[in-house]
């Protein structure tokens, strides 16, 4: 379902344009002041008269155009030709400017609700299109209303784009899909007059339902790997201790002083227990050894007694 934002709805909503300018009431108050004098001057009220229906006439004549405005001029409703910026002079009753074009570059909110992707996926997707009118006489007599029909023509092009899209694509690739419609409304709109400068699609919102889905596949994802990398550190370990055995099982004497620092480590903290195989007793004799440490354990559980 296409839906026009109301950002789009208020490209079309102008400043009320005073009909009049400064230029208008210099003509105006000039006319009347000739006509007056001339009425002082002759003793004849018809100057006066004329004057008064000739001045809000010429009064119509000059018109202002903004620096970013082009004025469209139709002549007995054929056009004539642009004006602007600044001041021009139309043929009152005979010319009527039918058209102001803003030449700036003009932001446009729009969206698609509930479009489905290619994988039939319903999604909300928001976007703001940066345009601007490269050819204000197309603009004005190619289209009845540009403004409503580059936001719709954006709107129409976006679900297009968003129907030959799964859901993947849609997510990851946003800059790839900015720039096919930037082409596609560029092409739609060029002939009014309308150059696309860029595309920004600004929200991606699938249902919630999906949101759980890809977010537990993720966990799922995220756990699998780290019972993966688990694995392999078990399997490094596994072959640094087969390593190390194959050294022991060849030299007696560095297995005898790797047991005996396993011994001093495991006793220096107070009240420490340590449980020592008997086949590591009897191989490495370690009997001795062992009941040295405990009486010196002892002696120095008695001392601090």
């Amino acid at each position: 379902m296409l839906v026009p934002s109301s950002a789009a709805a208020n490209v079309n909503i102008k400043p009320l344009r005073v009909p009049f300018n400064v230029i208008t009431v210099v003509v105006f108050l000039a006319i009347s002041a000739a006509g007056f004098i001339a009425f002082i001057t002759t003793n004849q009220p018809a100057w006066f008269v004329v004057a008064l229906i000739v001045a809000p006439i010429a009064a119509m004549s000059p018109r202002i155009a903004q620096q970013w405005e082009k004025a469209i001029v139709l002549r007995l409703g054929k056009y004539v030709g642009q004006r602007g910026p600044g001041l021009f002079w139309v043929v009152p009753l005979i010319d009527r400017v039918s058209s102001w074009i803003d030449q700036r570059v003009i932001t446009t909110s729009f969206a698609a609700e509930q479009t489905l992707t290619s994988d039939t996926v319903p999604v909300n997707v928001d976007a703001v299109l940066f345009w601007m009118v490269y050819d204000p006489e197309k603009a004005a007599l190619e289209v009845q209303t540009y403004q409503d029909a580059v936001s719709w023509a954006a709107q129409t092009a976006l679900r297009d784009i968003i129907g030959r899209t799964d859901l993947t694509d849609l997510l990851r690739g946003r800059e790839k899909i900015e720039s096919e419609l930037q082409k596609l409304i560029d092409e739609r709109s060029n002939p009014w007059g309308v150059t696309v400068q860029s595309v920004e699609m600004r929200d991606v919102v699938i249902p919630e339902a999906l949101q759980d889905a890809m977010s537990r596949e993720a966990q799922a994802a995220r756990e699998k790997q780290a019972r993966i990398i688990l694995g392999q550190a078990e399997v490094e370990i596994a072959e640094s201790f087969a390593k190390a055995s194959q050294s022991y099982f060849e030299n007696p004497t560095a297995l005898h002083l790797r047991a005996m620092n396993m011994l001093y480590e495991g006793l220096k903290e107070k009240g420490a227990l340590m449980l020592v195989p008997s086949t590591a007793v009897e191989s490495m004799g370690m009997g001795g050894l062992l009941g040295a440490a405990a009486l010196r354990q002892q002696k120095l559980a008695g001392g601090e007694e």
